[in-house]
């Protein structure tokens, strides 16, 4: 398994990207509310990301994918294809953005409240959120894949939520999805070790029910089998001499 080790000058790209990716997110925010169609948030992200931000949404035409932006409503794990259904007072959607910026990618994810939503669902997309944030803090020189991956499900599970095993984090860089794969769950101290310079993405998925998924006839969109919500949050981080840093931070997350 070859790891790509970024250059400092690799890694100042990632960082460019990853701060537009992040800058997506917090420009969409406004427009995710009742009626909206979620071609309409694809369209106002490419248009953002293209003409703004001079750079490529990736996800379009990437192995056939027809739009710039994943949109996974409520039982939706994850890839979900915008379309002219329109989103309604208490669903919960994961918006996932990656951009091409001097052919580096950023790739980051947020769940997003539609009107007012259930307490169950809050909870959800809370506590999917703080794994997301004991897995990075797993992550330092030294330390292993398996140390992000049992953190991320020993935290999900104590509060009775299951992990999705059929889709991982990944290494990126000049393409979308390199090695190492970044699982959920595992053992400590197993697994590739971290090193300085490398780069991936950790998206956990957690359902409020059982962790089984399926792929449906689109070939993409990825639901939960007992139709159970599903959240997922996304970060690209970077591991640096002292510890790591999330390219992909928002300002909301200072």
């Amino acid at each position: 398994m070859s790891i790509s080790i970024k250059t400092p000058s690799e890694i100042e790209k990632m960082r460019v990207a990853g701060r537009l990716a992040a800058e997506v997110l917090e420009m969409i925010e406004p427009y995710v509310a009742p009626g909206v169609t979620t071609n309409e948030l694809n369209q106002i992200c490419h248009d953002y990301i293209v003409e703004q931000q001079m750079a490529i949404p990736a996800p379009l035409n990437y192995r056939g994918f027809p739009k710039s932006i994943c949109t996974s409503i409520n039982h939706v794990v994850c890839h979900g294809i915008p379309s002219d259904k329109k989103l309604k007072e208490g669903d919960i959607v994961n918006v996932d953005i990656t951009v091409i910026k001097d052919d580096y990618h950023g790739d980051t994810s947020k769940m997003f409240c539609v009107g007012k939503v259930s307490q169950h669902a809050k909870r959800l997309i809370s506590i999917t959120q703080q794994a997301l944030y004991l897995g990075t803090e797993q992550v330092k020189p030294g330390a292993t894949l398996g140390d992000i991956g049992h953190a991320i499900q020993k935290f999900a599970e104590s509060n009775h939520y299951s992990v999705v095993r059929e889709f991982c984090g990944h290494g990126i860089g000049k393409n979308f999805h390199e090695e190492p794969q970044v699982l959920h769950y595992g053992k400590q101290g197993e697994g590739m070790t971290l090193e300085p310079g490398m780069i991936f993405t950790i998206e956990p998925m957690l359902n409020q029910g059982k962790r089984n998924v399926k792929v449906l006839s689109d070939g993409w969109t990825a639901v939960t089998k007992d139709r159970s919500l599903s959240a997922q949050w996304e970060h690209t981080i970077l591991v640096t001499d002292q510890g790591h840093e999330v390219l992909t931070l928002r300002k909301e997350e200072l």
